[in-house]
């Protein structure tokens, strides 16, 4: 039988990146989070991490994270009705895109966490890289592009994100002056998220029927600061329309 006091270790040294602050979450010492842990991977028969800096689940120890998550929201369905009055916080981990989380989620879910006091971790990785969060067992649900739900979990439609391709008119004016066409678009600045981010290949892709090779890119890894350098004219790029858009 399972010792869940054994994968709860398992699972908070994944979640916090490291044996240490794993320890402290746990507030036990290091060297019982490890004890912990080779207890576990000795019952297994299997190891269940890296010991790499920040350490990573293996594939089995990410089938054991996934069943662990599993267990506590069954754990907390089933205690829901004996919570009432309970002054306890619960900690609810999800996967989100930078976009999301930038616009519509968290007024979404404010009375909700206040309410049910909760406390989000919430893990920020491309919309349609979330879900692999949920598969290695990393985060309890996440808001991803991916319609398929994952193996034990349920996927519910929330909306759509429009997204436009933007620039100032003065950007226009310096790059796109005879409109915007392939080959204006992969010389001009461009910013992206990150290497995940696809969307500009997307669009490109959709509206000339090619691939483009970009050769000025801005990689910045935060919505507000991508969406002000397409406001401010310093690079082109895709935006969500529920960002401002009034100054583009």
């Amino acid at each position: 039988m399972l010792d869940y006091k054994l994968i709860e270790a398992l699972a908070c040294v994944i979640q916090e990146a490291g044996f240490d602050k794993a320890s402290r979450v746990l507030n036990i010492t290091q060297s019982a989070v490890s004890q912990r842990i080779k207890q576990l991977e000795d019952q297994m028969g299997q190891i269940l991490v890296t010991r790499t800096s920040p350490p990573c689940a293996t594939d089995t120890g990410r089938n054991l994270l996934k069943h662990y998550m599993q267990v506590k929201h069954l754990e907390g369905d089933l205690l829901e009705p004996v919570r009432e009055g309970d002054d306890a916080f619960h900690t609810l981990a999800m996967g989100i895109n930078a976009d999301s989380l930038a616009t519509w989620f968290y007024p979404s879910i404010e009375g909700f966490i206040h309410d049910n006091r909760i406390l989000l971790d919430l893990k920020v990785d491309d919309q349609d890289e979330t879900h692999l969060m949920l598969k290695r067992g990393e985060v309890a649900g996440c808001i991803s592009s991916e319609k398929s739900a994952v193996q034990g979990c349920r996927a519910a439609f929330l909306g759509a994100m429009t997204y436009r391709f933007c620039a100032t008119p003065a950007f226009t004016a310096q790059y796109f002056p005879h409109g915007v066409d392939a080959d204006s678009l992969e010389k001009a600045p461009v910013v992206i998220f990150n290497r995940k981010d696809d969307l500009q290949d997307q669009f490109a892709h959709l509206r000339y029927n090619r691939r483009m090779s970009l050769s000025n890119i801005h990689y910045v890894p935060s919505s507000e600061i991508f969406a002000r350098m397409i406001i401010t004219g310093a690079a082109c790029g895709m935006i969500p329309d529920l960002q401002s858009l009034s100054q583009v």
